[in-house]
C-alpha cells in the first residue's frame, strides 16, 4: 500500500467508526468522504461491508454483558429478558422486510452525494424540532421499552434507508417522540443496530457475492481495525454526552456539513 492510500483508508475507517452510532449518518459521511478524498477502495463491496462489520463488533463487545444476560434470561424464560428480546425483534422487522424489497432501488437511485447532503440538512432540522417539543419521558430504561413503542421505533428506522438520514438519528428521535429519555433511546438504538446492521451486512454479502473480491486485503484489514477502534471509543462517550447536553449540537453539525457538501458538490 502506498502512503496516500493508507491515510485515506484510515480516514474512511475513522469516519465509519465515529459516525455509525451517532445521529449524523455514517453512510452519508462515508459517501461524502470517499467523494471528497477521491478514495478508490478494493474492487467489489468487501471494504464497505467489512468496515461496517467492524463498527458492529465494537458495540457488541462493549455491551457483551447485557447481550449475554439477555440470552441467558431468554433460555431461562425470564420475563424481563424475553420482553427485551422481543422488543428488539419487533423493532428490527419493519426495516428487514422493507429493506429486502427496496434494496435494489435504494442502492441504485438514492446513493449519491446530493441526496446525502440534502438529507443531512433536513435531518438536522428535524432533530432541533424534536428536541424542542419532546414531551416528558415516560420510559427511562431499555428494559421498560414496551412492544408497541419498540415497533413504532422500528418503523422510524425505515426512514434511514435514505442515505444521509441516519439509522441512529431516525431511531433515537423516533424514541424521543414516543417519550423515551435520551440515554435510553440511545442505548435502545445501539441494541437495535446489532441485528439491523448484521442483517444488512449478510444481505449485502448475498446480493454482491458474484462481484466480491478480497484483492487489497491490507486495505480491508486496516479499515476494519480502524472502524472497530473508533466505534468502541465513541459509543460510551456519546451516551454520557447526550445525557448532559442533548442532541442539538449534532443537529447543527448535520446542517453545517450538509450545506458545505452542497456548496462543494456544486463546484
Amino acid at each position: 500500500m502506498d502512503l496516500t492510500l493508507i491515510w485515506k483508508t484510515v480516514l474512511i475507517g475513522v469516519v465509519e467508526g465515529l459516525t455509525e452510532f451517532l445521529p449524523v449518518s455514517s453512510t452519508g459521511h462515508v459517501i461524502l468522504a470517499a467523494e471528497l478524498l477521491k478514495f478508490q477502495g478494493p474492487p467489489g463491496k468487501v471494504f464497505e461491508i467489512v468496515i461496517q462489520f467492524g463498527a458492529i463488533l465494537a458495540v457488541c463487545f462493549l455491551y457483551r454483558q447485557k447481550i449475554w444476560n439477555t440470552a441467558a434470561g431468554v433460555l431461562r424464560r425470564d420475563r424481563p429478558a424475553m420482553r427485551f428480546a422481543m422488543a428488539i425483534v419487533l423493532a428490527f422487522l419493519p426495516a428487514a422486510i422493507i429493506g429486502v424489497f427496496a434494496h435494489k432501488y435504494i442502492k441504485s437511485v438514492l446513493f449519491n452525494p446530493t441526496v446525502v447532503a440534502i438529507a443531512l440538512i433536513v435531518g438536522g432540522v428535524v432533530i432541533l424540532i424534536v428536541e424542542r417539543f419532546a414531551q416528558r419521558p415516560r420510559i427511562k430504561s431499555i428494559d421498560d421499552v414496551d412492544l408497541k413503542t419498540a415497533l413504532l421505533i422500528g418503523l422510524c428506522q425505515c426512514l434511514a434507508m435514505v442515505p444521509g438520514v441516519s439509522r441512529a438519528g431516525a431511531t433515537i428521535m423516533g424514541a424521543r417522540v414516543f417519550r423515551v429519555d435520551r440515554a435510553t433511546a440511545t442505548e435502545f438504538s445501539f441494541f437495535l443496530a446489532m441485528p439491523t446492521m448484521l442483517g444488512a451486512t449478510v444481505y449485502d454479502l448475498y446480493k454482491n457475492w458474484s462481484v466480491l473480491s478480497w484483492d487489497g486485503g491490507g486495505v480491508i484489514a486496516l479499515g476494519f481495525v480502524v472502524a472497530f477502534v473508533s466505534a468502541a471509543l465513541v459509543v460510551r462517550a456519546f451516551v454520557a454526552f447526550i445525557s448532559r447536553h442533548g442532541f442539538a449540537v449534532f443537529a447543527w453539525y448535520r446542517i453545517a456539513i450538509g450545506s458545505i457538501a452542497l456548496i462543494l458538490l456544486s463546484f
